[in-house]
């Protein structure tokens, strides 16, 4: 099942190796509400050891796509649904060590939307796996302080 996170008491639990943990935990909370709020989803995540599935399918998507391997530890993932039946998505998140957090958005239906999505915590450096590869664009979050994220949409089957 995993544990809920909590977008009101943002906590660093599982991610506490993380020299960034603070905003990862902040990222993570981000995530939480966006999904709670949308969609009335409890957004729940497992150490990435427990669920091997989910964190080889983002793996295998990110390699595939775009030869990209991601050095760092992966801490926490996150596997789900959501949406109306008509909508319906496949979600998986990683969180990784560094204070990257990378999701997939895969759509159930052929000919809805599938995409990459790399969110960097901040006070993390962007991981030289994506420097040259992608521009990220910064928000802000009262959860996360400043999010740098950036994405690239899925042409393959998976």
């Amino acid at each position: 099942m995993g544990d809920a996170v909590d977008f009101k008491e943002v906590s660093t639990a599982g991610l506490e190796s993380s020299p960034v943990a603070e905003a990862l935990a902040g990222l993570r909370a981000n995530e939480a509400r966006y999904y709670k709020t949308k969609y009335g989803h409890d957004f729940t995540v497992v150490p990435a050891s427990n669920a091997p599935d989910a964190l080889d399918r983002v793996t295998t998507i990110l390699a595939a796509e775009r030869a990209i391997t991601i050095a760092s530890p992966a801490l926490e993932v996150s596997d789900f649904e959501v949406g109306p039946d008509d909508g319906r998505l496949h979600m998986s998140y990683v969180f990784y060590e560094s204070g990257l957090a990378v999701n997939v958005m895969y759509s159930i239906d052929p000919a809805g939307k599938r995409a990459v999505g790399f969110k960097l915590a901040e006070g993390m450096d962007v991981p030289a796996e994506l420097e040259s590869k992608f521009k990220f664009a910064r928000q802000k979050s009262k959860l996360a302080g400043v999010i740098r994220g950036s994405y690239f949409v899925i042409k393959g089957e998976y």
